[in-house]
């Protein structure tokens, strides 16, 4: 980009849009962060599920530029071309405890036709990146590569041992990905803690005037399920008490029709508990009486932080049954997602229990931990001082996201993780909707905010 691109404020901007001398980021940073956010779009690794992708034109990308920033990168695969990239970065205090730096490179498939670019076309139009990825999460590899890259030409090193990883299958199971290098390379992550990774400290604007900066402290666990329901094969044209297609829809029914009863944890709770400051309000989520439907009603468009997570959930989205019109099949099959909030996974299973009755069973398909991450320690503070650093005006907040990342696999090995991919995002610019969305894009000053936000939470962390 040009030297005179202007990035709107923060201390530390000059008026060229280019870090000051108390920054570790050199001018190439911002550059790089567009440029590999545009060329890791155009490597299309779409992921379409049952280990249809192939990461490694990308892995190679990234591992690439990590090489010419000094560092060894290592490329693992279970299947062939499902490839990670792991690397590490020496901190300068051996003694500290090394901070995992994470992020995928799949994405999930676009319709070329839905869109009005093309979707790996990575094309930098008006100030702004478009394709997929822009915003899950090429760009945040993107930044992480700036970044890191930006030290190396800079001298500068972190206090702890960074530790970058770059996944496959995050969009999918993780068992190419994050879940493989959990179980079977666990000592590229040894002295690791807590790590960082997608879907937070992203521009939230509510309206009031005063932007957030939701940082993920939560994520509900994934409960993904398959219903089979059994019958007796029989002809369409005759009475039949055992068909498996009425049990199957009965129970999937009753499943999507169920209300799941409140489970306040404590991530979503500290999360109402700082918007309702933020409206002049003091409310305890938790103290007798409370009456949380109204505290959410004045919360006005911040309240979609919360009401995703405030139960578990199960929503069905697939059915299979039968082979032709007019012969009753002997099973039927369903497939559920379900989700669960940290402590709610023995009434989920309760639940399903009752919900699909005698007559159907359900297994996990594939399954995964909830997860909480403090937000009254010292790591919290690091993270939400340097996106207020950077944008005065805006508030941090924590909250739980709804579904899930490679943080869940990165969890095994006792890392504790936050979702934090910092973008500062102009009003009207809808985040949630571009996520898998049509016309995916994020502004280069978004880039641009992130890459000093990142260089100075490493730094600080």
């Amino acid at each position: 980009m040009a030297d005179t691109q202007r990035l709107d404020g923060g201390p530390g901007t000059t008026l060229t849009g280019r870090a000051s001398p108390a920054e570790a980021l050199d001018a190439a940073a911002f550059d790089e962060v567009v440029a590999f956010t545009s060329e890791l779009i155009r490597i299309d690794t779409s992921n379409r599920g049952g280990g249809d992708c192939r990461e490694r034109p990308a892995a190679e990308y990234a591992a690439e530029r990590l090489a010419a920033a000094g560092l060894e990168p290592v490329l693992l695969e279970r299947t062939p071309g499902r490839t990670n990239v792991v690397a590490r970065v020496a901190g300068t205090d051996p003694s500290a405890p090394a901070l995992l730096v994470h992020g995928h490179l799949d994405v999930v498939p676009a319709e070329a036709a839905d869109w009005s670019v093309d979707p790996f076309s990575g094309e930098v139009r008006d100030g702004v990146v478009w394709g997929r990825g822009a915003v899950d999460m090429k760009n945040m590899d993107a930044m992480v590569l700036a970044v890191v890259r930006s030290w190396a030409r800079t001298g500068t090193r972190p206090r702890r041992d960074l530790v970058i990883a770059f996944t496959a299958d995050e969009e999918d199971s993780a068992v190419d990905g994050s879940g493989f290098l959990a179980d079977h390379h666990p000592h590229l992550f040894e002295g690791c803690t807590e790590g960082l990774s997608e879907s937070g400290a992203f521009t939230l604007h509510t309206g009031s005037g005063r932007p957030l900066y939701p940082i993920a402290a939560g994520e509900r666990g994934t409960a993904w399920l398959k219903l089979t329901a059994r019958g007796t094969t029989g002809h369409g044209s005759k009475p039949n008490r055992a068909n498996a297609v009425t049990r199957l829809a009965a129970a999937v029914a009753r499943i999507g029709a169920y209300e799941w009863p409140l489970r306040l944890t404590d991530t979503v709770a500290a999360c109402i508990t700082e918007l309702a400051a933020l409206q002049g309000l003091s409310v305890d989520p938790r103290a007798p009486g409370c009456d949380l439907g109204a505290v959410l009603g004045q919360l006005g468009p911040a309240a979609g932080l919360v009401e995703a997570t405030l139960r578990n959930s199960a929503n069905p989205t697939m059915l299979s049954a039968g082979y032709k019109l007019n012969v009753i099949p002997g099973q039927a099959v369903a497939h559920v997602d379900g989700r669960t909030l940290p402590g709610g996974e023995a009434e989920f299973a309760a639940v399903l229990d009752e919900l699909t009755g005698p007559d159907v069973d359900w297994e996990f398909h594939h399954r995964e931990v909830a997860l909480e991450a403090p937000v009254d320690g010292g790591t919290y503070a690091v993270l939400r001082e340097a996106v207020e650093h950077f944008d005065p005006a805006g508030r941090a907040v924590p909250f739980c996201m709804a579904g899930g990342t490679d943080a869940k696999q990165f969890s095994r090995l006792g890392i504790t993780g936050y979702g934090y991919s910092p973008l500062r995002l102009p009003p009207g610019f809808d985040y949630w909707a571009l996520f898998h969305g049509v016309d995916e894009r994020v502004p280069v000053d978004a880039l641009h905010f992130g890459v000093r936000v990142l260089d100075r939470a490493l730094r600080n962390l």
